[in-house]
């Protein structure tokens, strides 16, 4: 198994047990306090709130945002607690993967009667070439 799913495989695993035993209705910030806790009592390597520097244009943007989570310094994991995930919050995870240049992340909602529906996988498939549209 690649490194990257082994892990995405820990991150889903873990906040299930969490879910499972916390349930929904914590604030966002508590429960990326415990994956993250979680996750580094398995073994891994986690950052959190981590400030991210981005350059367009030759503008350059630092600290333009945080990622909640960055797991082995490869998975990004954006977590949420809300009642319901939303198109712009799957946005939200793809924009930070784009900028980091990252192929995968994860988006937990912890806010849901089940972690199954607040568990979304982002794939970054973005090809910094777009050829013209014009004839």
């Amino acid at each position: 198994m690649d490194e990257l799913e082994a892990i995405a495989s820990d991150v889903v695993d873990a906040a299930l047990l969490l879910h499972r035993q916390i349930g929904p209705g914590l604030l966002e910030s508590v429960y990326e306090t415990l994956l993250a806790a979680e996750l580094g009592r398995r073994g891994h390597k986690v950052l959190r709130q981590q400030p991210i520097d981005f350059s367009f244009n030759g503008m350059r943007f630092d600290a333009a945002f945080r990622v909640d989570l960055i797991v082995g310094s490869r998975m990004i994991v954006e977590v949420k607690s809300v009642e319901r995930l939303t198109g712009v919050h799957v946005k939200q995870l793809l924009t930070y993967l784009r900028l980091m240049e990252q192929p995968l992340g994860l988006l937990i909602n912890f806010g849901g009667e089940t972690l199954k529906e607040g568990l979304r996988r982002v794939v970054n498939t973005h090809n910094s070439f777009a050829p013209s549209r014009l004839p």
